[in-house]
Order: structure tokens, then C-alpha cells, then sequence
């Protein structure tokens, strides 16, 4: 019982913290994601394929958390986009406080869209609030179609899922269809995209999407200022 009580106390200090953050975002009328995946889904790799596609079109910041190398801080930093590494030495998951402190290392009002690229982990990051607008899950056709059921409280607190590694369905033991009605019986309302980060299939629409919900995030700021 007192195992409970400790994680209460715990996830209610980073509750209060995740607030603070979501305040400072929502000022700044920044749109912030969550990205959520297991190790080695092709979270990195989605969002080189998403500055590629978005150009200028959308000014990206990036928190790029990892457990132990700032390996893929360096390759979004590569794009030129601003980016800050969070090295965890260990801890399966951001907290909070962590991307508090990352905030104060970018400059909010340059950033449009900022991405917080999670640690590789299924299971504590779908507990932890960091203040973003929403969690999207991806997960990659390698890994079969059972996450949603191995995983449901992560399906079931995101928006939205991609699908990536579309490209190798030929290769694997992977039913797309079977994946998404896993999906879609967690969570009814999760939009879900297929991409290749490969071949580059279905990152246009995944990148409108993107766009679509800045502007709306920008559009309904300003409604609030008025």
C-alpha cells in the first residue's frame, strides 16, 4: 500500500509541474506532441522525414529525451532545427520537471510545433503528463499487431498512431488491418496514420495534418486574446 501511496505523491508533484508547462506552451501558442514509441520504432526517423517535408513552413523545436547518448539529438540537430538533449542515465521515462528545464533552453517564441521525442518505452511514459497538447503513439510493423493489447493504457491516452515501416508488410508477421482494429477497439477516436519513413509513403498526409492543427492552435490562441 505504500508503494501507492509513494507513486501518488510522485505523479501528483509531476501533475503540478506538467500544468506549469502546458501554461507556458499555450502562452507561447505553441502545439506540442508527445512522440511515444517502443525502441527502435523509428521515432527519430519520422521526425527527419518531417523536417525534410515541412520545410519553413513550420518553425520545430525539438526535446529529445534517451536513455543514454545524445545520438539522436545530433541528427535532428543535423536539420538545423533547435533541439535539446535529455540524457536519462537510465530512467525509462521524461518526467516534468525535465522538459521544464529543456523549455528554458529554447526559444519559445520561435517554436510553432515542438516535438518531445520520449524515451523508447511503452509502458512509463503513458502515466507521465509533460504538459503537451497530446501523446501519439508510433509503433512499427516489426513488431507485429498486438501493442495496443500488450499496451492499452498507452493506446488509450493518445490521439493518434503511426504506423511506420509500411514498407516491409511483405517481410513481416504484421496484418495492418488487424493492428488498427487492435487499435480502434482500445481506443475508438485514435487517428492513425501508415508511413514509411523509407519510401517516404504517407508523410505528406501525416505533415498536413501536422500544419492543419498549428494553424488551429495559433487560430484559437488568438480567439482567447480578443
Amino acid at each position: 500500500m505504500s508503494v501507492i501511496t509513494v507513486e501518488r505523491k510522485v505523479l501528483a508533484k509531476n501533475d503540478e509541474l506538467a500544468e506549469h508547462n502546458r501554461n507556458l506552451l499555450k502562452q507561447n501558442e505553441i502545439f506540442t506532441i508527445n512522440l511515444v514509441s517502443s525502441p527502435g520504432s523509428g521515432k527519430t526517423s519520422l521526425l527527419e522525414k518531417t523536417f525534410e517535408t515541412l520545410g519553413s513552413k513550420v518553425d520545430i523545436s525539438v526535446i529529445e529525451g534517451d536513455v543514454q547518448t545524445s545520438l539522436d539529438a545530433e541528427r535532428v540537430a543535423h536539420y538545423n532545427v533547435p533541439v535539446v538533449s535529455i540524457v536519462t542515465n537510465g530512467a525509462c521515462h521524461l518526467e516534468a520537471k525535465l522538459v521544464q528545464d529543456a523549455l528554458s533552453n529554447l526559444d519559445l517564441e520561435k517554436t510553432e510545433l515542438l516535438f518531445i521525442e520520449n524515451v523508447g518505452n511503452l509502458v512509463c511514459p503513458a502515466g507521465f503528463d509533460l504538459g503537451e497538447n497530446m501523446k501519439i503513439v508510433l509503433v512499427s510493423t516489426t513488431e507485429g499487431d498486438d501493442k495496443p493489447l500488450k499496451y492499452p493504457k498507452m493506446f488509450r491516452n493518445s490521439e493518434a498512431m503511426i504506423i511506420n515501416k509500411t514498407d516491409l508488410i511483405p517481410y513481416v508477421n504484421c496484418n495492418i488491418e488487424t493492428l488498427k482494429n487492435n487499435a480502434l477497439n482500445v481506443n475508438p477516436g485514435l487517428k492513425i496514420f501508415e508511413v514509411s519513413c523509407t519510401s517516404g509513403a504517407g508523410i505528406k498526409e501525416w505533415c498536413n495534418w501536422l500544419v492543419e492543427n498549428v494553424r488551429t492552435k495559433h487560430s484559437h490562441e488568438k480567439q482567447l486574446m480578443y
